[in-house]
């Protein structure tokens, strides 16, 4: 029988590749009436890259990125230099490739594998509203009221997973009270000083600006992340120039410069959960965001549903569909969990401080070497 995927992103594309070349059929449920990622840019990881290799679509990704030299950290009021991560040969000895790419250039490679591999079929407009299991398999439940049987059921369906609704029943996800602003920036209209190979972060009081070159240079990917206190969450509405710029005073220079090129920004309101481990139902089982959705701050939300991906496909097991999830789940639970609590002490402590916090982290940054840095990553990207 299939294993069927809800949600056709990163997370399902990959855990329908890494299940069909474990030998396994999948059908991929997705709501939507095309397989395409929602966003721009993004920064893939030597974690995520490792995935990415071990799925065969690794050097497609790569052929799509920006290979950026380095992190640097600055002060968005001053503008000066806090802390800089190389990601040099010794990096890339170390740890492996760190590139930024657009969300689809990661999803293409994926979906062109799942499209020549005959063990996966792919369905669009099949938004699945529930699920229902017995001792020999599960049926999903349509939008439409067709039902689509299977051995298993992956919920990799998103923030707002239908599958985790039914599964966990927690709610709505918790509103972080931070707003992003995104705006994509076609890079012929970016002043030549302003096109450093680099990702920057401007670290300011209760805000960050994050900018970046994607789409092989084509774009630069611009992210103004406030903590104002939201309550309400947003996914992508249209926002006003002027709106946007007042969440981010003071701010330095260079900053300030880059924030003036955006025409159109898109507003997010940013949310997460708490982590769990209640992740499965007998044949039924949660991956990515469904299971353990993370603030952007360690940029680590795409890796991990990769990692939980490649897991899972590693443990399913078809002669024993509960106990092989049940593995995946114990395997995967307390890692994301890290990377979860990583992402808002971030948030809270690297990005947004200010006064005598701001110091604090200044003084902790200059106090670390480029081999001390590498050391308090080998966690994660070891």
């Amino acid at each position: 029988m299939t294993v069927l995927v809800v949600g056709g992103g990163i997370g399902g594309l990959a855990t329908a590749l890494g299940l069909a070349r474990a030998g396994q059929r999948v059908t991929v449920l997705e709501a939507a009436a095309a397989f395409e990622e929602i966003g721009a840019g993004i920064q893939v990881g030597p974690n995520g890259f490792r995935v990415l290799d071990a799925l065969g679509v690794g050097a497609a990704v790569r052929a799509r990125a920006v290979h950026v030299d380095e992190g640097r950290l600055r002060c968005g009021v001053s503008g000066r230099l806090i802390a800089a991560l190389p990601f040099d040969e010794g990096f890339q000895r170390r740890f492996g490739t760190y590139a930024v790419v657009h969300r689809n250039d990661v999803l293409a490679p994926l979906l062109d594998a799942c499209r020549d591999d005959e063990r996966v079929d792919l369905r669009v407009n099949s938004g699945v509203e529930a699920y229902e299991q017995d001792a020999d398999g599960v049926t999903a439940v349509l939008r439409s009221g067709d039902p689509v049987r299977g051995t298993a059921l992956v919920g990799a369906d998103g923030l707002r997973s239908v599958v985790r609704r039914q599964l966990v029943g927690d709610g709505d996800p918790q509103v972080s009270g931070h707003t992003t602003f995104r705006a994509v920036i076609p890079a012929e209209d970016v002043p030549q000083s302003l096109k450093d190979n680099v990702v920057t972060l401007w670290a300011g009081p209760r805000y960050h600006v994050v900018w970046y070159v994607i789409a092989g240079g084509r774009f630069v990917n611009l992210v103004a992340t406030t903590d104002n206190g939201a309550t309400d969450p947003l996914s992508g509405k249209p926002v006003e120039h002027a709106e946007v710029l007042k969440h981010f005073t003071p701010l330095c220079d260079d900053a300030a410069r880059v924030m003036a090129l955006a025409r159109e920004w898109r507003a997010w309101v940013l949310c997460d959960r708490p982590p769990i481990t209640t992740w499965q139902d007998s044949r039924v089982v949660l991956l990515g965001d469904a299971a353990h959705p993370v603030l952007q701050y360690a940029a680590q939300g795409a890796c991990q549903a990769l990692e939980d991906a490649v897991c899972l496909s590693s443990a399913f097991d078809s002669r024993d569909v509960a106990g092989s999830l049940a593995r995946y789940v114990a395997l995967r639970s307390e890692r994301t969990a890290r990377v979860h609590h990583v992402s808002r002490l971030m948030g809270r402590e690297v990005y947004h401080p200010a006064g005598e916090a701001a110091r604090a982290r200044d003084a902790m940054f200059a106090s670390w070497t480029t081999e001390d840095l590498h050391e308090r990553l080998e966690w994660l990207y070891g």
